[in-house]
């Protein structure tokens, strides 16, 4: 029996310990800055890139993992004697899922050893479906034991998250215009939801520490009464107000693990500095 190799895509934006120890495959997107194209996390990292965002005359651009380099990527785990679990962002934000089926599709003789999960996330969200899978391939789970768990994962995590301003998820097409202008409007801080794949308002608060402890009580909500609960609080060039979140989160939920990062550039580009999230996994 060939071993599973977990492949994902950079928006999960994964510890790079984790991504060692638990052997995960990370593809970049691309952020394109005028002439000059970056792959995600790897070309350009988050404190270069809010660096340059402060000054840039010039708004970069996402594009998706083409379906070449995907393929390249299979070929490879597929050398080694592996079958592969793709879990990629959201099909709603990105068309990352699409190129990883068409790489499946130029590997025909292989296609019965690639399986793709669209997983209707992003971030630390997905990269809990990303951990998951991961740990069970690492113990010996089957290429369908390992699809069959990157699906439940999607009833069991979820991802909220605070922006200083709808400004780039507007500019990027990732919400509505008119609520956009509503909330530049108001000046508020809406508390957002990854739901489904897409980005939704949950609910408009006056200040940004009243959306943080928002964010917080929705989560508890959301996690109450399951166990094993798992937190992950990451930002865009705002590390203090993501620690103390993920610090104020666990001291009333007592997770299991916990996990604090960035988000990746590319995921930088349409929430703009300042962001601040927390996901969770409970009840698996």
């Amino acid at each position: 029996m060939s071993k599973v190799a977990v492949v994902t895509d950079s928006t999960a934006y994964l510890p790079p310990d984790l991504v060692e120890k638990y052997n995960i495959t990370v593809t970049p997107l691309e952020l394109i800055w005028g002439d000059e194209t970056f792959h995600d996390g790897v070309d350009i990292l988050p404190d270069e890139f809010y660096r340059r965002l402060a000054t840039s005359k010039i708004m970069p651009t996402t594009s998706q993992v083409a379906a070449q380099p995907m393929k390249v990527t299979f070929e490879k785990l597929l050398a080694e004697g592996s079958s592969i679990l793709g879990i990629f962002i959201s099909s709603h934000l990105s068309g990352t899922v699409n190129s990883a089926v068409q790489a499946r599709e130029m590997l025909p003789k292989a296609a019965d050893k690639i399986t793709i999960v669209d997983s209707k996330s992003t971030a630390m969200a997905m990269g809990f479906h990303v951990l998951a899978v991961a740990r069970a391939a690492q113990e010996g789970a089957s290429l369908a034991e390992c699809e069959k768990l990157a699906e439940k994962s999607k009833q069991h995590t979820g991802v909220y998250f605070v922006v200083d301003s709808l400004e780039f998820l507007h500019r990027g097409g990732r919400i509505g215009g008119a609520q956009t202008l509503l909330g530049l409007a108001l000046k508020i801080k809406p508390v957002l939801e990854l739901r489904d794949g897409r980005i939704e308002s949950v609910e408009k608060v006056r200040t940004k520490h009243k959306a943080l402890e928002r964010m917080i009580a929705l989560v508890s909500h959301q996690v109450e009464g399951k166990t094993p609960v798992r937190l992950s609080a990451f930002h865009a060039n705002a590390e203090a107000e993501a620690r103390a979140v993920l610090e104020a989160a666990a001291a009333k939920l007592n997770p299991v693990e916990t996990i604090l990062t960035s988000v990746s550039p590319v995921i930088g580009t349409h929430t703009g500095p300042g962001t601040v999230s927390l996901a969770y996994m409970a009840g698996m």
